[in-house]
Protein backbone atom coordinates (compact mmCIF):
# COMPACT_ATOMS: atom_id res chain seq x y z
CA UNK A 1 0.00 0.00 0.00
CA UNK A 2 1.45 3.39 -0.91
CA UNK A 3 1.70 6.01 1.90
CA UNK A 4 0.44 9.43 1.11
CA UNK A 5 -0.32 12.79 2.46
CA UNK A 6 -3.34 14.51 3.21
CA UNK A 7 -4.03 18.12 4.46
CA UNK A 8 -5.21 18.98 7.80
CA UNK A 9 -8.59 19.60 7.01
CA UNK A 10 -9.09 15.79 5.95
CA UNK A 11 -8.92 15.60 9.72
CA UNK A 12 -12.27 17.05 9.70
CA UNK A 13 -13.55 14.68 6.70
CA UNK A 14 -12.52 11.40 8.80
CA UNK A 15 -15.06 12.35 11.68
CA UNK A 16 -17.59 13.46 9.35
CA UNK A 17 -17.42 10.05 7.33
CA UNK A 18 -17.54 8.03 10.43
CA UNK A 19 -20.70 9.85 11.11
CA UNK A 20 -22.39 9.02 8.04
CA UNK A 21 -21.23 5.88 7.55
CA UNK A 22 -22.92 5.31 11.33
CA UNK A 23 -26.35 6.77 10.57
CA UNK A 24 -26.80 5.03 7.68
CA UNK A 25 -26.64 1.51 9.89
CA UNK A 26 -26.66 2.40 13.37
CA UNK A 27 -27.94 -1.18 14.63
CA UNK A 28 -25.10 -2.96 12.74
CA UNK A 29 -22.52 -0.78 14.04
CA UNK A 30 -23.85 -0.86 17.79
CA UNK A 31 -24.17 -4.70 17.59
CA UNK A 32 -20.49 -5.02 16.60
CA UNK A 33 -19.67 -2.63 19.93
CA UNK A 34 -21.89 -4.76 21.57
CA UNK A 35 -20.27 -7.94 21.12
CA UNK A 36 -16.34 -6.69 21.30
CA UNK A 37 -17.32 -5.14 24.77
CA UNK A 38 -19.25 -8.38 25.78
CA UNK A 39 -15.54 -10.12 24.85
CA UNK A 40 -13.86 -7.58 27.14
CA UNK A 41 -16.22 -7.75 30.03
CA UNK A 42 -15.61 -11.70 29.85
CA UNK A 43 -11.99 -11.27 29.44
CA UNK A 44 -11.74 -9.55 32.30
CA UNK A 45 -13.36 -11.88 34.58
CA UNK A 46 -11.05 -14.83 33.55
CA UNK A 47 -8.42 -15.13 36.03
CA UNK A 48 -4.76 -14.76 35.55
CA UNK A 49 -4.99 -15.44 31.63
CA UNK A 50 -8.04 -13.08 30.80
CA UNK A 51 -6.53 -9.27 30.62
CA UNK A 52 -3.28 -10.76 28.86
CA UNK A 53 -5.37 -12.53 26.62
CA UNK A 54 -7.82 -9.35 26.09
CA UNK A 55 -4.30 -6.97 25.16
CA UNK A 56 -3.19 -9.85 22.46
CA UNK A 57 -6.96 -9.92 21.10
CA UNK A 58 -7.30 -5.59 21.25
CA UNK A 59 -5.80 -5.00 17.57
CA UNK A 60 -8.39 -7.50 16.01
CA UNK A 61 -11.35 -5.03 18.01
CA UNK A 62 -9.75 -2.18 16.23
CA UNK A 63 -9.89 -4.08 12.68
CA UNK A 64 -13.19 -5.07 13.47
CA UNK A 65 -14.37 -2.26 13.14
CA UNK A 66 -12.43 -1.00 9.96
CA UNK A 67 -13.44 -4.08 7.77
CA UNK A 68 -17.26 -3.11 9.32
CA UNK A 69 -16.55 0.49 7.95
CA UNK A 70 -15.26 0.10 4.97
CA UNK A 71 -18.55 -2.92 4.15
CA UNK A 72 -20.91 0.12 5.21
CA UNK A 73 -18.85 2.43 3.22
CA UNK A 74 -19.50 0.00 0.07
CA UNK A 75 -23.36 0.21 0.76
CA UNK A 76 -22.90 -3.66 2.29
CA UNK A 77 -23.80 -4.98 6.41
CA UNK A 78 -21.32 -4.58 8.26
CA UNK A 79 -22.31 -7.67 11.00
CA UNK A 80 -22.26 -10.09 10.19
CA UNK A 81 -20.06 -9.02 7.32
CA UNK A 82 -17.06 -7.60 9.96
CA UNK A 83 -17.08 -11.36 11.34
CA UNK A 84 -17.43 -13.27 8.45
CA UNK A 85 -14.48 -11.38 6.40
CA UNK A 86 -12.34 -12.25 10.21
CA UNK A 87 -12.93 -15.93 10.38
CA UNK A 88 -12.70 -16.57 6.31
CA UNK A 89 -9.89 -14.87 5.91
CA UNK A 90 -6.18 -16.98 4.71
CA UNK A 91 -4.23 -18.05 7.61
CA UNK A 92 -1.13 -16.10 6.63
CA UNK A 93 -2.97 -12.83 7.58
CA UNK A 94 -4.29 -14.80 10.55
CA UNK A 95 -0.91 -15.28 12.00
CA UNK A 96 0.36 -11.73 11.15
CA UNK A 97 -2.65 -10.65 12.81
CA UNK A 98 -1.39 -12.79 15.85
CA UNK A 99 1.96 -11.29 16.07
CA UNK A 100 0.81 -8.29 15.99
CA UNK A 101 -1.22 -8.79 19.10
CA UNK A 102 1.40 -10.32 21.00
CA UNK A 103 3.88 -7.48 20.05
CA UNK A 104 1.01 -5.26 22.01
CA UNK A 105 0.99 -7.23 24.86
CA UNK A 106 4.42 -6.49 25.43
CA UNK A 107 4.74 -3.40 24.54
CA UNK A 108 2.04 -2.95 27.17
CA UNK A 109 3.31 -5.15 29.99
CA UNK A 110 6.51 -2.75 29.54
CA UNK A 111 3.87 0.27 29.70
CA UNK A 112 2.62 -0.85 32.56
CA UNK A 113 6.16 -1.89 34.50
CA UNK A 114 7.53 1.47 33.89
CA UNK A 115 4.19 3.15 35.75
CA UNK A 116 4.71 0.44 38.46
CA UNK A 117 8.24 1.59 38.84
CA UNK A 118 7.35 5.44 38.94
CA UNK A 119 4.17 5.09 41.34
CA UNK A 120 5.79 2.65 43.82
CA UNK A 121 4.04 1.55 46.74
CA UNK A 122 1.22 4.19 46.27
CA UNK A 123 -1.44 1.57 44.41
CA UNK A 124 -2.29 -0.37 46.89
CA UNK A 125 -3.34 2.35 49.16
CA UNK A 126 -4.71 4.80 46.22
CA UNK A 127 -6.85 1.86 45.28
CA UNK A 128 -8.24 1.06 48.96
CA UNK A 129 -9.14 4.65 49.27
CA UNK A 130 -10.93 4.54 46.00
CA UNK A 131 -12.58 1.22 46.86
CA UNK A 132 -13.42 2.91 50.61
CA UNK A 133 -16.98 4.09 51.05
CA UNK A 134 -15.83 5.02 54.76
CA UNK A 135 -12.80 7.40 53.48
CA UNK A 136 -12.63 10.69 53.29
CA UNK A 137 -12.37 13.42 50.51
CA UNK A 138 -9.04 14.57 52.70
CA UNK A 139 -8.11 11.18 52.72
CA UNK A 140 -7.91 10.64 48.62
CA UNK A 141 -6.55 14.31 48.52
CA UNK A 142 -3.83 13.47 50.30
CA UNK A 143 -2.91 10.48 48.48
CA UNK A 144 -3.80 11.74 44.95
CA UNK A 145 -0.61 14.67 45.99
CA UNK A 146 1.32 12.53 46.41
CA UNK A 147 4.46 13.32 43.30
CA UNK A 148 4.44 9.90 42.92
CA UNK A 149 0.40 9.36 41.39
CA UNK A 150 1.08 12.43 39.57
CA UNK A 151 3.87 11.53 37.72
CA UNK A 152 2.46 7.70 37.65
CA UNK A 153 -0.65 9.52 35.83
CA UNK A 154 0.74 11.67 33.39
CA UNK A 155 3.59 8.65 32.89
CA UNK A 156 0.27 6.44 31.63
CA UNK A 157 -1.39 9.54 29.49
CA UNK A 158 1.96 9.85 27.44
CA UNK A 159 2.51 6.34 27.03
CA UNK A 160 -1.13 5.57 26.35
CA UNK A 161 -0.39 8.25 23.26
CA UNK A 162 2.83 6.83 22.49
CA UNK A 163 1.63 3.28 22.20
CA UNK A 164 -1.49 3.98 20.45
CA UNK A 165 0.30 5.74 17.19
CA UNK A 166 2.36 2.54 16.05
CA UNK A 167 -0.92 0.37 16.55
CA UNK A 168 -2.96 3.01 14.88
CA UNK A 169 -2.86 1.55 11.30
CA UNK A 170 -1.04 -1.62 12.10
CA UNK A 171 -3.99 -4.01 12.30
CA UNK A 172 -5.01 -2.85 8.36
CA UNK A 173 -1.74 -2.62 7.52
CA UNK A 174 -1.37 -6.81 8.59
CA UNK A 175 -4.19 -7.32 7.02
CA UNK A 176 -5.01 -5.54 3.81
CA UNK A 177 -1.12 -4.37 3.27
CA UNK A 178 0.43 -7.93 3.79
CA UNK A 179 2.80 -6.24 5.96
CA UNK A 180 4.79 -8.08 8.65
CA UNK A 181 4.13 -6.77 12.54
CA UNK A 182 7.24 -4.88 12.82
CA UNK A 183 6.76 -3.26 9.10
CA UNK A 184 3.02 -2.29 9.44
CA UNK A 185 4.13 -0.38 13.00
CA UNK A 186 6.85 1.32 11.25
CA UNK A 187 4.68 2.51 8.24
CA UNK A 188 1.48 3.49 10.88
CA UNK A 189 4.29 6.13 12.43
CA UNK A 190 5.58 7.09 9.67
CA UNK A 191 2.25 8.19 8.60
CA UNK A 192 0.65 9.55 11.37
CA UNK A 193 3.90 11.65 11.31
CA UNK A 194 3.68 12.65 7.37
CA UNK A 195 -0.11 13.46 8.00
CA UNK A 196 0.56 14.86 11.48
CA UNK A 197 -1.32 17.78 11.00
CA UNK A 198 -4.78 15.91 9.96
CA UNK A 199 -4.69 14.01 12.64
CA UNK A 200 -4.04 16.84 15.10
CA UNK A 201 -7.33 18.42 13.79
CA UNK A 202 -8.92 15.01 13.71
CA UNK A 203 -8.00 14.27 17.51
CA UNK A 204 -8.98 17.86 18.59
CA UNK A 205 -12.52 18.00 16.95
CA UNK A 206 -13.10 14.38 18.55
CA UNK A 207 -11.89 16.39 21.97
CA UNK A 208 -14.31 19.29 20.88
CA UNK A 209 -17.12 17.05 19.90
CA UNK A 210 -16.56 15.19 23.47
CA UNK A 211 -16.80 18.54 25.57
CA UNK A 212 -19.95 19.59 24.00
CA UNK A 213 -20.91 16.27 23.97
CA UNK A 214 -20.98 15.82 28.22
CA UNK A 215 -22.28 19.66 28.52
CA UNK A 216 -25.13 18.50 27.24
CA UNK A 217 -25.35 15.15 28.85
CA UNK A 218 -24.68 17.22 32.07
CA UNK A 219 -27.86 19.37 31.22
CA UNK A 220 -29.58 16.74 30.50
CA UNK A 221 -28.83 14.94 34.45
CA UNK A 222 -30.08 18.77 35.86
CA UNK A 223 -33.09 18.65 33.84
CA UNK A 224 -34.38 15.18 34.45
CA UNK A 225 -32.34 14.04 37.68
CA UNK A 226 -29.37 11.36 37.58
CA UNK A 227 -31.75 8.22 37.18
CA UNK A 228 -34.06 8.87 34.46
CA UNK A 229 -30.87 10.74 32.73
CA UNK A 230 -29.22 7.26 32.89
CA UNK A 231 -31.73 5.61 30.28
CA UNK A 232 -30.62 8.59 27.68
CA UNK A 233 -27.21 9.19 28.39
CA UNK A 234 -25.81 5.64 28.33
CA UNK A 235 -26.82 4.71 24.64
CA UNK A 236 -25.69 8.08 23.69
CA UNK A 237 -22.22 7.42 25.26
CA UNK A 238 -22.34 3.89 23.30
CA UNK A 239 -23.29 5.49 20.05
CA UNK A 240 -20.78 8.14 20.39
CA UNK A 241 -17.34 5.59 21.47
CA UNK A 242 -18.99 3.87 18.65
CA UNK A 243 -18.74 6.20 15.46
CA UNK A 244 -15.50 7.00 17.13
CA UNK A 245 -14.49 3.46 16.24
CA UNK A 246 -15.84 3.88 12.99
CA UNK A 247 -13.58 6.79 11.62
CA UNK A 248 -11.05 4.24 11.87
CA UNK A 249 -10.92 3.33 8.68
CA UNK A 250 -11.20 6.51 7.16
CA UNK A 251 -7.73 7.36 8.74
CA UNK A 252 -6.85 4.33 7.50
CA UNK A 253 -8.28 5.17 3.74
CA UNK A 254 -6.95 8.75 4.02
CA UNK A 255 -3.00 7.70 4.49
CA UNK A 256 -2.87 5.01 2.45
CA UNK A 257 -3.84 4.24 -1.03
CA UNK A 258 -5.93 0.96 -1.71
CA UNK A 259 -5.77 -0.44 -5.00
CA UNK A 260 -8.96 -1.36 -5.13
CA UNK A 261 -10.57 1.62 -2.66
CA UNK A 262 -14.48 0.86 -2.06
CA UNK A 263 -17.03 3.96 -2.20
CA UNK A 264 -17.03 6.30 0.53
CA UNK A 265 -19.68 8.27 2.29
CA UNK A 266 -19.89 11.85 0.56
Amino acid sequence: MKLIEVPPREGLVWVRRGFQVFLRQPFGFASLFAACALVFLVLLRVPYVGEPILLVVAPVGSLLFMIATRLGAAGQRPVPGAFVELATADRARRIRLLQLGIAYLVAAFIAIGLVAAVEGDTSGPLAEVSGDASSTTDTAATELTDPRVQAGFLLRLGLGALLSIPFWHAPGLVWWGAQGWARALFFSTLAIWRNLGAFAVYGLAWAGLGVAFAMALGIVVGLAGPLSATYVATPLVLAFTTVLYASLWFTFAGCFADDDPPAVVE
